[in-house]
Formats: C-alpha cells, sequence, structure tokens
C-alpha cells in the first residue's frame, strides 16, 4: 500500500474526516463523468459551452468544481450530451452492532 493510501486510511477513521472527504469523493465522480462524457461525444469545452449557450469558462469552472450547479443545469449538460441524469439514493451500510452477553456476576471466571 503506498503512503498516500495508507495516510489516507488512517484518516478516514475519522467520522468528521470521512464526512467531508466522502462528500467531496461525490463532486469528484460527477465531474470525472462530465468530462470522461464530454470527450467520448467527441466535444471541446468550447463546443460544449456553444451548446449551453454559455461560454468555455464556465465549464471549464464546472467540471474544475469551482462552480456550483443546479440540478436543472446538469440535466441541461446531460441534455446537450445526449445522456440522461440518473439520481439513486441508497441505504447507508448498516454500522456493526455489538452483542453483548450478560452474564450473572457469580458466572464470570477469573
Amino acid at each position: 500500500m503506498s503512503f498516500v493510501r495508507s495516510y489516507l486510511a488512517e484518516q478516514l477513521k475519522d467520522p468528521e474526516f470521512k464526512k467531508v472527504w466522502e462528500a467531496g469523493e461525490k463532486e469528484f465522480q460527477l465531474r470525472a463523468r462530465l468530462i470522461e462524457l464530454r470527450k467520448k461525444r467527441g466535444l471541446t469545452q468550447r463546443d460544449l459551452a456553444r451548446k449551453l449557450n454559455t461560454k468555455q469558462s464556465v465549464i471549464s469552472r464546472i467540471e474544475n468544481g469551482e462552480q456550483n450547479i443546479s440540478l436543472a443545469y446538469l440535466n441541461k449538460i446531460a441534455d446537450a450530451l445526449n445522456a440522461e441524469v440518473e439520481i439513486r439514493f441508497k441505504p447507508k451500510a448498516k454500522r456493526a452492532i455489538r452483542r453483548y452477553k450478560l452474564v450473572k456476576h457469580d458466572e464470570v471466571h477469573t
């Protein structure tokens, strides 16, 4: 395991860090998918901007995570890329439940 992965694994044990990391990870995945789809369609940022009647710099800021976008605008981008936005909600992973056996004091052996 690389130093970075090892360090990240250690940091992810902190619930606050993990929450922030996971929120950022989802945004990163969205941006990566937009870039991947745009390139797969053979479009430059400028091409996509023209389809959306906006500037290339807007597309760049979206792809770099420097600009938040609404779901409506995300749908508009998807339409320009001949794609659909799919949103899924899934249950969070269950936490391990610890089970304890209660025993009477006289049953405990030393």
